[in-house]
């Protein structure tokens, strides 16, 4: 499917025009470049906890996992325990599932690991990949690559849970990495 064209004129993926939420993330975050260890942390979190789910979902609870999870400050994540995690669970505000809460709490520790490093957003940005031709259609738009795969592979061995080459080839997109607005889409080349 093609960017699709408003009520506004402006044409836009396709994913993002029937739904006011999908279109205010599209417009203004979606593809944009972020800075910082809390930001690449939260959205790492919430790429992990959407999978299987609609992203409408945790853009609707997003206010509640930034106050769940402390605002993605890594220290104060990575020394959540067994309370912390009854009381996430217990949680409506957010998305209850065990095995990702889990995830996100190590991945707060991995992150507090990698300081010794470069750090969690070098680590990311070290995978960004040459940009490529602007995809026409949806259906040009990869699930997976290789940089998404090897991002995967060495987030894992970092410690990370949760860091599929899927749901890393969405972060990336997410936060700029790769930009696959659709050649006709408004936003096309507005990434970092």
């Amino acid at each position: 499917m093609p960017a699709l064209v408003g009520d506004d004129g402006l044409a836009r993926c396709p994913w993002a025009t029937g739904d006011p939420v999908n279109r205010v993330y599209h417009d203004t975050e979606w593809g944009l470049r972020v800075a910082g260890e809390s930001a690449h942390l939260e959205r790492l979190t919430l790429e992990a906890f959407q999978s299987g789910l609609s992203w409408r979902t945790i853009l609707d609870k997003r206010p509640a996992f930034r106050a769940a999870f402390a605002g993605f400050d890594a220290d104060v994540v990575a020394r959540f325990g067994p309370g912390d995690v009854a009381r996430l669970m217990a949680d409506a505000g957010i998305v209850r599932n065990l095995r990702k809460v889990e995830a996100a709490i190590t991945n707060a520790r991995a992150t507090v690991a990698l300081r010794d490093q470069d750090g969690l957003e070098a680590l990311i940005w070290s995978f960004r990949p040459e940009p490529g031709p602007a995809p026409r259609t949806t259906a040009d738009v990869p699930t997976t690559s290789p940089e998404s795969v090897a991002l995967a592979k060495a987030l894992k061995r970092a410690g990370f849970a949760h860091v599929g080459p899927t749901t890393m080839y969405a972060l990336m997109e997410a936060i700029g990495l790769v930009d696959d607005h659709l050649e006709d889409c408004h936003r096309r080349g507005c990434a970092a």
